[in-house]
Order: structure tokens, then C-alpha cells, then sequence
């Protein structure tokens, strides 16, 4: 029994020192990024909320990208010119390979935004591109891309169109690809372990800057409190996703850092205005005047976020300059819930996902709630969220809260989205919105963008389909040892990164 008891103690020591002397290794080869959620998608045409553009982005080349600074720069374009105000062209590099060896050509390029573009592909972000008619070869190692009418944002939506392998894709069909991607990034998809973590291997024949982690795996984990954990037991790297108080801890334990910065993301409510009892301007008029938005920002988010007074932030292309600030007034809140009368009463679902601070989901139905209304959250998880939120008018929940981010720093990426009628992601028509829409997307005239951008908040403001709330902050919560940047469109480049020990 002695003998056998020494052998385990044996065992235990060394299994002990292995585990130890492992740690360090794994720390500068490998990062552990934790999500909230799974990725809903890795097709890149498919879809775009954070947990899955935080890991595709970094499997797929776009055609363009943004540096630390915002500027639009060469990626898979290595240049770029205007022929004429509906014309440009793009030379694609001639040095790019596929994760599988084959060589990414011009051809891959037109496919892929033949792809995004095809109204029967019935891609989320058609709304970005719809304004590109035709994409053609133009000569060698070119392509050009053709718009209906000028389109100012063409070159920063484009910061979004990935590039995929037209034989794979067209080989495999979009179900199998989403289940194994094939991109020419920095670093290569190696597995999905469903409900748990996505793992992505380094590309070591990458033509650009190189990954520096042999692997990168990135985590679901939904609670924030388990998000913190792991961070001060080392167990993970990067954590995204924290709100003011998890900072707090994190920042007095000592045992990991909080990095933020401003976003372009904006939070807000959307009302979807075609059903009731929200198709009744006072009810929502209601709902805006019953908002505390200084009491969210200094009261809830720490300071670290910042009011708005429309859909946009002063990082956008379009922001318009010195837009009135949403009023809070209870008290007129509950007269006008009290006028409707039982219309008022009826039950009103509030929309959430688990990715949503819901210290403010739960702030928002009790200021709802004290100005009359009869408001009821519905929690489900973030991929049933993201199919109602693009449903229409039709399954649109009456009341959902949000953070939109186009990735584009573009008032264009927002705006048309959120409210044209051509849009999946719009529950409201209004015709003239649609108007002012339609030629602040067809003009170069900057002065012209901005005045037909000037009428939609304004009237966004009266007839309230939407209601800003704040510029978000993002925190992030790091190992001591990884230095970042984060940008306003929230990409998470993992051959941006380094490891200091």
C-alpha cells in the first residue's frame, strides 16, 4: 500500500510540474479570448454582430481595411482609383493565397461581392452593398465595380465585403462552408466545438503581418461574473464585453487590466411603429420622454459612455452637429400613457439578448413601467434575437434594445439599415425618411449628405421609431501582458496584438 500511495505522489508531483512549467508556454502561444456567445455565423456574407465578426475577421481578408487610425488602407486592394463618380477601380494583389493553396484571383473577388449583393442569397448586410450594380474584370489583376448613382460610402462599406473562394464555396455549398470556413487571414479555422469554443490556428505563409499566437481560441461564455473569473485566475486572456462595475473589480484586484475606448456603436430602442399599440405616436412619445438617458450614462455605465442625441457619433461620416438632446420628463410621460387609455395598458415586450448589459435592459422597463406602461423583457439568445430583429415590420418585437455598429464609421451603414423600407432590419415606412435616405447615398455633395441627414433625425426625433441613447464605450478586460489598440469599429485584429511576459 506504501509503495503504491509513493508511485501516486510520484505521479501527482510530476503531473503537478508538467501543469506549472506549461503555464508560460501557453501564455505566449496561445490566446484565450472569451465572447459572450458562440458565433451565430463564420460565413462572413452571412452575418456581422460582434461574436462572430470578432473571429472571422481575423479567418478572411476584406478588400479594404482601417488602420488603428480609422484611415481606409490596402488589403486585398493594393490600390484604387475613381473612373468615374459610379466607377472604381480596385488592383488585387497578386501574392495572396487561400488557407487551402489556392491563389485568391480577381475572379474571387467579383464572386464574392456577386455573392453579398444577390437578393436571393438574403445576406443581412445586402443593405450595405445594394448600391453596386456590377462587378467586372478590368484587365489584368483588376476588377471594377460599378454603383446606382454616385454612392459616397462605397469605399467605407467595402472596409466589410470579405473576400471567400469562389471554387469552395460553390463546391461545398453556404451550409458546409459556415461549418468550415476557408479565408486567406492571418490565421486559418481549425475546429468549432459547438456551445463552447471556436479554435483558429496561425497562418504562417500569411503575405501580411503575421499572427503572434500559434493558436487563438475563442470562448462562449454568456456570464460576464465567469468572464471576470477567468481573467484573474489567468485563465484567460481577453475578455470582451465588461460593464463599469466588472472594470472596477478588475482594476482593484490587480491581477489583470481594463482596456476601452469610444465606439461608433450606439445604443438605443428600436419600436417597431407599424403595430400596436406603438403605431400610436403618444405611446411613443411615451416611451421617450419616460427615458433617463443622464441617469444611464453616470448612473449605470460609470462614465465610461457618453449621450447622444441621434443615431450617429462624431466618429461617423454624416453626424450632424448641435441635434436637440431627448428630454425626460416623467411626469408628461404618464399624462400622455394615461390619455390613450386602455390602449395604453396593453402588454409590450422589451427584446434583449444575453450580449446586452441588462442593468440597463431592466432600467429601461422600469422607467417604462413608472410612466404607465405595461412592459414585459423577453430574454432569448443572441442568434433568435438577430433573425426577429431582421424579420420586418411583421415579427419585429414591438420594443428591442440594441447597439448598432455599421463597422463603417459611416452614417450610411446606420441610418439606411435601421429605417429604409428596402431594409430587412427596418419595422418602419415613412416615405419621405425614405427620400432623404436615398439621396444622402447618391451624392459626393458632403453639404447635401448632411442636410438630408439633418431632416431624417429630425424627424426621427418626432415621429420616434427610434430612440438614441448613448455612444458605447467598449471594455475590455486583458492579461497584463497583451498589448492592443481597440478601434471604434471594434475589430479585434489578432496580428495587431503582441505578448510582453
Amino acid at each position: 500500500m506504501r509503495g503504491l500511495r509513493n508511485k501516486l505522489m510520484v505521479a501527482l508531483a510530476v503531473a503537478c510540474l508538467v501543469v506549472f512549467t506549461a503555464g508560460p508556454v501557453m501564455a505566449k502561444d496561445r490566446l484565450t479570448v472569451d465572447l459572450v456567445n458562440e458565433p451565430s455565423s463564420l460565413d462572413p456574407h452571412v452575418q456581422w454582430n460582434p461574436d462572430s465578426y470578432y473571429v472571422y475577421r481575423n479567418i478572411f481578408d476584406n478588400l479594404v481595411a482601417r488602420n488603428n487610425k480609422g484611415e481606409i488602407v490596402p488589403q486585398i486592394a493594393s490600390s484604387w482609383k475613381a473612373i468615374s463618380d459610379t466607377v472604381i477601380e480596385f488592383q488585387i494583389r497578386s501574392d495572396v493565397t487561400f488557407h487551402n493553396g489556392q491563389k485568391l484571383t480577381p475572379e474571387d473577388v467579383i464572386y464574392s461581392v456577386q455573392r453579398i449583393t444577390d437578393p436571393k442569397f438574403g445576406s443581412p448586410q445586402l443593405g450595405q452593398f445594394s448600391k453596386i450594380t456590377k462587378a467586372e474584370a478590368a484587365g489584368a489583376g483588376a476588377v471594377r465595380l460599378t454603383t446606382d448613382g454616385a454612392y459616397p460610402a462605397l469605399l467605407a462599406q467595402l472596409v466589410k465585403l470579405s473576400i471567400v473562394p469562389k471554387s469552395v464555396v460553390e463546391s461545398v455549398g453556404k451550409d458546409a462552408f459556415n461549418l468550415k470556413p476557408v479565408g486567406s487571414g492571418p490565421y486559418v479555422f481549425q475546429g468549432w466545438q459547438r456551445g463552447v469554443q471556436v479554435t483558429l490556428t496561425r497562418n504562417d505563409n500569411y503575405w501580411g503581418v503575421k499572427g503572434p499566437f500559434a493558436s487563438v481560441s475563442f470562448r462562449a461564455v454568456p456570464d460576464a461574473a465567469t468572464r471576470v473569473a477567468n481573467l484573474q485566475a489567468g485563465a484567460t486572456d481577453l475578455a470582451v464585453t465588461l460593464n463599469s462595475d466588472q472594470a472596477s473589480q478588475l482594476k482593484s484586484s490587480g491581477k489583470a487590466k481594463v482596456v476601452s475606448g469610444p465606439t461608433e456603436r450606439v445604443g438605443y430602442l428600436r419600436l417597431n411603429t407599424t403595430r400596436p399599440p406603438l403605431d400610436n405616436l403618444k405611446i411613443r412619445q411615451a416611451i421617450s420622454l419616460a427615458i433617463d438617458r443622464a441617469g444611464i450614462v453616470d448612473g449605470i455605465l460609470g462614465g465610461y459612455d457618453k449621450q447622444v442625441t441621434q443615431m450617429l457619433t462624431p466618429a461617423h461620416v454624416g453626424f450632424v452637429a448641435n441635434m436637440p438632446a431627448g428630454v425626460y420628463d416623467l411626469k408628461k410621460a404618464q399624462a400622455l400613457v394615461k390619455e390613450v387609455g386602455a390602449a395604453g395598458q396593453a402588454e409590450i415586450e422589451l427584446a434583449t439578448a444575453p450580449v446586452f448589459d441588462q442593468r440597463i435592459v431592466q432600467a429601461l422597463q422600469q422607467m417604462l413601467v413608472e410612466a404607465g406602461l405595461n412592459v414585459k423583457i423577453n430574454m432569448s439568445d443572441m442568434a433568435n434575437y438577430l433573425k426577429r430583429a431582421q424579420s420586418g415590420p411583421e415579427g419585429t418585437p414591438l420594443l428591442s434594445f440594441g447597439r448598432w455598429s455599421c463597422a463603417c464609421l459611416d452614417a450610411d451603414g446606420v441610418l439606411f439599415p435601421l429605417l429604409h423600407k428596402s431594409s430587412s432590419w427596418s419595422a418602419y415606412r415613412n416615405p419621405k425618411v425614405d427620400k432623404f435616405l436615398e439621396d444622402a447615398r447618391q451624392t459626393l455633395d458632403m453639404k447635401k449628405r448632411l442636410d438630408a441627414y439633418r431632416e431624417v433625425n429630425a424627424i426621427v426625433a418626432q415621429d420616434i421609431p427610434l430612440v438614441p441613447l448613448y455612444q458605447a464605450a467598449a471594455l475590455y478586460g486583458t492579461a497584463k501582458g497583451l498589448e492592443w489598440q481597440p478601434t471604434p469599429d471594434e475589430s479585434m485584429f489578432i496580428n495587431r496584438m503582441t505578448f510582453k511576459d
